[in-house]
């Protein structure tokens, strides 16, 4: 259907982005903690960062950004330990919180200080905390790039808005479904610190992961 933009076998395009969308990430847990945490606005300013970050991820692999880390082994190391300092400081700042949570377990409503922690930003830098992302973006997105297509730019930015479109609609469940825990969660602190717990262990090893990580 989208031949005439350079689009090849879309379909399948359409199902691997689907996939690859509903696998849990740092980034789907840090939209749907927000949201449990200060509601559906927040939700959606943790939802734009994310947006913003994929979206200059996938300009940088559309510049051919993945093939300078492959090249420079050292700028890509650089960019893998901010990345992963980064996820750990938000998994030990939940933990921290969590463990704020489990000393003072009477049900509180959130704070005007707590409502105003820039989720746009912390989810941007989230988003662009991963360099293994403009690699998989590339990896990914030339797969359905017609090599014949005067035109490769278009084609990019057409599997770009498909990814993020796929991507908003999984972030609105995830933003209403934490809207719906959040009153819930406030009610039983300790069920709510539990979680938070997991979450921000989850976040530590997903920074340690990215530490680790290598470009094979």
């Amino acid at each position: 259907m989208l031949d005439g933009l350079g689009i090849t076998d879309l379909w399948t395009f359409v199902i691997g982005t689907i996939v690859i969308v509903l696998l849990p990430g740092p980034n789907s847990l840090f939209v749907l903690a927000t949201a449990a945490a200060r509601g559906v606005q927040d939700g959606y300013r943790a939802a734009l960062g994310i947006f913003l970050g994929d979206s200059v991820l996938m300009l940088l692999s559309a510049l051919g950004v993945a093939s300078l880390l492959r090249t420079e082994p050292m700028l890509f190391l650089a960019l893998k330990y901010l990345g992963g300092a980064y996820l750990c400081w938000l998994g030990l700042n939940m933990l921290l919180a969590a463990w704020l949570r489990w000393r003072n377990p009477l049900p509180q409503q959130p704070s005007r200080q707590k409502l105003s922690s820039r989720p746009t930003r912390k989810a941007m830098l989230l988003s662009l905390s991963n360099p293994k992302a403009i690699l998989f973006f590339v990896s990914f997105f030339i797969q359905f790039v017609d090599p014949a297509y005067a035109h490769p730019g278009l084609t990019f930015l057409v599997l770009g808005l498909i990814v993020q479109l796929i991507s908003g609609i999984y972030l609105s469940i995830l933003i209403f479904t934490g809207a719906r825990l959040a009153h819930w969660f406030r009610q039983r602190t300790r069920l709510a610190a539990s979680a938070l717990t997991g979450t921000g262990a989850l976040f530590v090893s997903f920074g340690v992961k990215l530490a680790t990580a290598t470009l094979t």
